[in-house]
C-alpha cells in the first residue's frame, strides 16, 4: 500500500510505504547527477537516498534543478562519512558496477535481482553506486554480498551516474509484476457489441457492391471474409464502429458529389 503525497509544484505523488531498497551514491561529483538520480527514484517508487562524502559537500542547489519536483528526497537524503556508515543497519547489499573484479564475489544479473532484493527488502537491502569518473572501488565492492551488472554493451559501458539509479529503479519497479499501471485500467472502451460490427460489414459491403467492387461474382464471398476478418480481430469499440460507419457514410455521399463535378466540367 502507498499514500499520495503533493510535492513543491502541487502534483500528487504516489509514495511506497512498503519497505524499500536504499539508492547509495557513494562520493557523487555532480549535483545535477544526484537530482537526476532522485527523479528517476521517485518515477518508480523508491524514496530512499543515502549519500556518502558528496564531492561538492551537502545541500547542493545544483541537485534541486534536475531533480525536476522530487526535491523531497534531496531534502530526506541521508548524509554518511563512509560506505561502512551507510551499509551499517542493511543486511544484503549490492554494488553497481559493469567491470570485472579479482574478487571471490557472486554476480547477479538483472533478470533475477529484483526478485532477490524483494525476498530480502524487509531485513534491509540497499545498492551502492560510484562515482562518476571512477566508479567504486574494490574497497567498496567487498562490503557488498553481490555484484550487479547491467547487460550492457562491453564495447561502450558508460553509463552515466544517474542512468544507472534510473535503470535500477525500473529493475525494482518491474519485479512487482505490474505490467500495466492501475490507473490505465478502464482507459480502453469496451469491445463493441457483435451486432454492432455485423452492422458495419453490412454498411460497407453495400457501398462496395454499389461501386462494383466485388468483381468478379464468384470471388464475392471470399472477399467479403478478407474485409470482416481483419476488422473483427481489431476488437473495435462502439465509437470506432460509429467512426467507421461515418466514414463509409462520407466516402459514398463524396463519390456522388464527385461525379457530379466531373460530368459539370
Amino acid at each position: 500500500m502507498g499514500k499520495a503525497v503533493k510535492d513543491q509544484l502541487g502534483r500528487v505523488i504516489q509514495r511506497e510505504e512498503a519497505p524499500q531498497p536504499a539508492v547509495i551514491l557513494v562520493r557523487p561529483q555532480l549535483g545535477e547527477n544526484i537530482g537526476a538520480a532522485c527523479r528517476g527514484m521517485l518515477n518508480f517508487g523508491l524514496t530512499e537516498l543515502r549519500l556518502v562524502a558528496p564531492r561538492d559537500g551537502w545541500p547542493n542547489p545544483a541537485a534541486d534543478a534536475m531533480a525536476a519536483g522530487a526535491v523531497e528526497l534531496i531534502e530526506t537524503a541521508k548524509l554518511f562519512e563512509t560506505v561502512e556508515d551507510a551499509v551499517a543497519d542493511l543486511s544484503y547489499v549490492l554494488a553497481a558496477t559493469a567491470r570485472r573484479r579479482e574478487l571471490e564475489i557472486p554476480v547477479v544479473g538483472t533478470t533475477i535481482v529484483g526478485r532477490e532484493m524483494r525476498a530480502k527488502v524487509g531485513q534491509g537491502v540497499g545498492i551502492l553506486f560510484g562515482p562518476e569518473k571512477a566508479g567504486l572501488t574494490n574497497a567498496d565492492v567487498v562490503l557488498a554480498d553481490a555484484i550487479l551488472t547491467y547487460p550492457v554493451n562491453p564495447a561502450f559501458q558508460s553509463l552515466n551516474l544517474a542512468q544507472a539509479v534510473n535503470v535500477f529503479a525500473f529493475i525494482w519497479a518491474q519485479s512487482e509484476g505490474v505490467d500495466v499501471p492501475d490507473y490505465f485500467e478502464g482507459a480502453r472502451s469496451d469491445v463493441a457489441p457483435r451486432e454492432d460490427l455485423t452492422r458495419l460489414f453490412n454498411h460497407i459491403e453495400e457501398e462496395l457492391d454499389t461501386a462494383g467492387f466485388f468483381f468478379p461474382a464468384a470471388k464475392k464471398h471470399l472477399m467479403q471474409q478478407n474485409i470482416r476478418a481483419p476488422l473483427t480481430r481489431a476488437q473495435m469499440s462502439e465509437q470506432e464502429v460509429r467512426t467507421f460507419r461515418g466514414i463509409i457514410k462520407a466516402l459514398a455521399k463524396g463519390r456522388g458529389r464527385g461525379q457530379g463535378k466531373a460530368s459539370g466540367g
